[in-house]
């Protein structure tokens, strides 16, 4: 678990290892003390009273060792983040991932394991560069992943809108294509470079969390606002709602034709 989200409470690795209705964090606890130990998983932070646990590189490399996972080489161990006072922002990414599993995808924990955080999109070309929060490996009919981004309550709206409007930007780049002497033409970076086996470009996810119920349903509805005519599918939702597996807002579209007037193509030889 931790080689997947990289940051977790006791709570949150009780929550995935033990059976539904029971509490394992007796367990886990004594299981991560163990780790500790062997060098192999430490905390360097809290979230509230809660101790924040993340592997050491030398668990990384346990991991990757035994093949448990997909070979991930530039994942950091998430340390760096606690330190720095972003544990509770991890945390809640951590609880967003759980939740759409428990409500989504039916409980089911193999999925977990198709799980990255801090996942960097960027354009050299135009110095467009942002992590998005978590990717959901799990395919649908027309895209291979699932893009997700949490507002744990600490950005301003103005910056979270600009967040968004960040995916349409690297979804609106093209890039041009063609053999030298002959005509060729123009394609979207991120079907030919990055998610070459999606129809249509992935999802966005907004999640928001870190505040109370009515103040997150404001934060929605400003988000809302501030998006309105994106040419990417955007829904939202609140932890909480996701948590009690209320519905997704679809807060916008889809419209490749609309997005590729939008932004400049780009010279040809």
């Amino acid at each position: 678990m931790l080689g997947c989200v990289r940051i977790a409470t006791v709570r949150q690795m009780a929550q995935v290892i033990t059976g539904e209705g029971s509490d394992g964090r007796s367990y886990v606890r004594r299981a991560m003390v163990e780790l500790d130990a062997l060098g192999l998983a430490e905390t360097n932070g809290k979230d509230g009273k809660h101790q924040i646990w993340n592997l050491t590189p030398a668990g990384q490399k346990a991991l990757a060792d035994g093949n448990e996972l997909p070979a991930r080489p530039k994942a950091g161990t998430g340390a760096k983040g606690v330190r720095a006072g972003f544990g509770p922002h991890a945390v809640a990414v951590t609880d967003t991932i759980l939740a759409y599993i428990d409500t989504v995808l039916g409980g089911r924990r193999e999925y977990l394991t198709d799980w990255q955080v801090e996942v960097n999109h960027a354009i050299k070309e135009t110095g467009l560069s942002f992590n998005a929060d978590a990717v959901l490996a799990v395919p649908t009919k027309t895209s291979e992943v699932r893009l997700f981004e949490l507002d744990n309550g600490t950005m301003s709206r103005a910056h979270l809108a600009k967040e968004v409007w960040d995916y349409e930007r690297y979804a609106g780049h093209r890039v041009w294509e063609g053999a030298r002497g002959t005509i060729g033409g123009t394609y979207p970076f991120w079907q030919r470079r990055r998610y070459t086996r999606s129809k249509t470009f992935p999802r966005l996810h907004v999640v928001l969390a870190g505040k109370a119920e009515h103040l997150l349903d404001n934060r929605l509805q400003a988000l809302t606002a501030a998006v309105q005519g994106i040419t990417i599918a955007v829904w939202a939702n609140t932890l909480p709602r996701l948590q009690r597996g209320e519905p997704w807002y679809e807060i916008g579209v889809d419209d490749p034709h609309r997005r590729r007037s939008r932004y400049p193509e780009p010279v040809g030889r």
